[in-house]
């Protein structure tokens, strides 16, 4: 009896304390849990796992993820410093570029000019640099007054205009007498320079009468292959001005060439392919382009004449179809001749383009001819399809005057064909 009366606080004081011993560590990991879940961002806490499900999503360990992430970085800041750097080397050159052009200016007040047989000088080239620098030509007069002949010698030249992409060009140099113009010469091409060595002299049959009236024409043209020859620039020499008691012989500055005197008269590209075993010379007459307008509505019907000449007699010709109405017509007309390979060292080939007219006399628009009397452009793409037998060489060409031409070539009418004769 006196245990069972004994009062509630003893009887609840070992209940406490086993609860005591056993609730601390619940009590622990709940208060520590809890504060946890109260503090973190739900929106930190999606992106978190939106992240750690991404990552786990990779079929590639953590430590190789977090390397390419750290190699993309490294490579958008280095992008981020280039453009940063040709940003700045950009102002830099415009900066230097700007001086320099003051410099220029200033020394184009104390310039001078030379007229002596020497080469120019730094200070000459940056006097009047405010105009297109186009280069220097050394040149040469002679006139024999007994012979009444005209010399002129194409020495060298000197800092041109580059005029391919390259920084280079293929100059050549054309030479001729105005007002008359009936013999053209042409130096060889020289490849990839702007300081070219020609050392080439030119002979004109000129009246003494005839020379005082005259002008002698200097051009050099930049060679193209499959285009037009560009004009680098130009020097012309009134002869009524020079002193022919002794040789002429100078540098000059090529100058800005005239644009009203030469006449357009089109272009015309052909192939030509030779097989020296078969003694076969094939002409592909290709196109034209750029002709002369020779009917009242401004344009022309142009066709073109093939013709072969050996020994400077005419010998055998054919010719394209006619292209109505148009300045630029495409033939691809193919033409063979039977040539051994004895005459091929005496052919010419001539190819003229005419206008048809119906009703009146046809029209010469245009002519060119190749062969190893030829010079210039004309001599070189015949050399090119002799030394490329079986291989056709396609060139465009500028067309002359027929006069020109004829003039120069001075082909005979007939020519005897002896095979065909009966004894």
């Amino acid at each position: 009896m006196p245990t069972i009366q004994q009062p509630l606080p003893n009887a609840s004081h070992p209940i406490s304390n086993v609860s005591a011993s056993v609730a601390p560590p619940v009590t622990i990991i709940s208060t520590t849990f809890t504060p946890t879940n109260s503090t973190v961002d739900p929106v930190a806490a999606a992106i978190t796992n939106f992240f750690n499900d991404l990552l786990n999503k990779i079929p590639l360990p953590r430590w190789a993820v977090y390397a390419i992430f750290a190699v993309g970085g490294l490579l958008i800041i280095i992008c981020c410093l280039c453009i940063c750097i040709k940003c700045c080397c950009k102002g830099k050159k415009k900066n230097k570029k700007q001086k320099k052009n003051e410099a220029i200016n200033l020394k184009g007040v104390n310039g001078k000019t030379t007229t002596a047989l020497v080469q120019p000088d730094v200070t000459d080239v940056d006097y009047g640099s405010t105009k297109k620098q186009r280069g220097k030509l050394l040149y040469s007069l002679d006139y024999n007054a007994a012979l009444s002949e005209l010399t002129v010698g194409i020495k060298q030249a000197d800092s041109l205009k580059a005029m391919d992409l390259g920084g280079s060009s293929d100059p050549y140099v054309k030479v001729y007498i105005c007002p008359e113009k009936s013999k053209t010469c042409e130096t060889k091409v020289f490849r990839n320079t702007l300081n070219p060595v020609f050392n080439e002299q030119f002979n004109f049959q000129i009246s003494k009468s005839t020379l005082l009236k005259s002008t002698v024409v200097m051009k050099v043209y930049d060679f193209n292959r499959f285009s037009k020859h560009e004009i680098i620039g130009e020097f012309r020499v009134q002869l009524c001005n020079v002193d022919w008691n002794h040789v002429i012989e100078e540098w000059q500055d090529l100058a800005e060439p005239a644009k009203f005197e030469d006449e357009n008269l089109g272009e015309i590209c052909f192939s030509l392919r030779y097989v020296p075993t078969a003694g076969k010379l094939t002409v592909v007459i290709l196109e034209a382009k750029n002709l002369k307008k020779m009917d009242l509505g401004g344009s022309s019907d142009p066709y073109v004449k093939v013709q072969l000449a050996l020994d400077k007699r005419k010998w055998k010709k054919r010719k394209t179809s006619i292209k109505k109405a148009t300045l630029n017509p495409y033939y691809n007309e193919s033409f063979t001749f039977d040539v051994s390979f004895e005459q091929i060292q005496r052919v010419n080939l001539v190819v003229s383009v005419w206008d048809h007219d119906s009703m009146t006399r046809n029209d010469a628009m245009g002519k060119i001819f190749l062969g190893c009397d030829a010079t210039g452009n004309q001599l070189r793409h015949w050399a090119d399809m002799l030394s490329n037998p079986r291989r056709p060489v396609a060139q465009w060409h500028s067309l002359l005057s027929s006069e020109q031409v004829n003039s120069t070539l001075t082909l005979k009418k007939k020519f005897p064909l002896q095979s065909k004769l009966p004894f």
